[in-house]
């Protein structure tokens, strides 16, 4: 039976992409409501939290030291016994639920690492692929779909990056889908894809801004309507929560983003494009995630 949260979604503030200020942090959301959700929905929240997780054991593998993100989950204790040994369970209580994906990348890299080639692989695009196929997996058409909408996304404007600088695109994309395997192969403008995306011309347009900072707000827009639109029969379902839960994170996220900080990342980019050099599109790609 699906648990519905009439009055925990009924006291949600609106919240408009254009806002400012936030009603809650993403984390202090989270802690307030985990505990209100039922175990399937509770999952489901952790699985959109595992992307911080995911960061955080991509550092903990480059540099042991670092701070971890808050926003996720597993502490860097945690991960040095994952990192010795992924098949045993974590010590203390043990109930910590590590996903598959996350063993499945820390047994691929220890066996790069006993080979000597952890240094040719870029992990950051391993680790996502793992997750996005874990994610699309969880068995809540609303979840996988955003998830499929966020890959599809990425490696289109990826793609389309690539090409106009002449980069090699095929290690850049992410996953095995049929769509990815486009993005890797076609030398169609639209990549093959035809009518079977949706979204393509969108994010064709997308695409075609030059202004980056302008490209992203209208990046989050697309987000923002497809989760208005995926939620519009959904009200008080654990479906229109985690979608306020994202638009949420959209908002914090450029509420911390310095402008001048921002300016010179982009400003990278565009030198990144202007080397054509794929071993520089790899390092911004590893030091710039969203």
């Amino acid at each position: 039976m699906r648990s519905e949260y009439y009055y925990l979604i009924a006291g949600l503030p609106n919240i408009s992409i254009e806002d400012s200020k936030l009603p809650y942090t993403v984390l202090a959301f989270r802690e307030e409501v985990e505990g209100q959700l039922s175990e399937a929905d509770r999952i489901l929240l952790r699985l959109l939290f595992l992307k911080f997780d995911n960061r955080n054991l991509l550092e903990q593998i480059r540099r042991p030291d670092y701070s971890p993100d808050p926003q996720g989950s597993i502490t860097p204790d945690e991960f040095d016994e994952l990192l010795r040994d992924p098949e045993q369970p974590l010590s203390g209580d043990g109930k910590k639920e590590i996903p598959d994906y996350m063993k499945e990348f820390i047994r691929m890299y220890r066996s790069a690492e006993e080979k000597g080639e952890q240094g040719v692989i870029l992990w950051e695009d391993c680790l996502a692929a793992l997750y996005y196929a874990y994610a699309m997996q969880c068995g809540n058409e609303f979840v996988a779909a955003w998830f499929e909408l966020n890959l599809n996304l990425n490696n289109f404007l990826t793609a389309v990056t690539c090409r106009n600088c002449g980069l090699n695109r095929a290690d850049s994309i992410v996953g095995d889908s049929e769509y990815a395997q486009l993005f890797r192969t076609s030398g169609a403008r639209d990549f093959g894809l035809g009518d079977t995306w949706e979204y393509l011309p969108a994010v064709q347009r997308i695409a075609e801004e030059s202004n980056l900072l302008v490209r992203e707000r209208k990046i989050d827009r697309l987000k923002w309507d497809w989760l208005e639109e995926h939620t519009i029969f959904r009200t008080f379902t654990v479906e229109s929560l985690l979608a306020w839960l994202l638009k949420l994170e959209m908002i914090e996220r450029w509420t911390k983003l310095d402008r001048t900080a921002g300016e010179q990342t982009f400003r990278r980019l565009i030198g990144v494009m202007k080397t054509g050099s794929d071993s520089a599109l790899k390092e911004f790609k590893r030091n710039n995630k969203k």
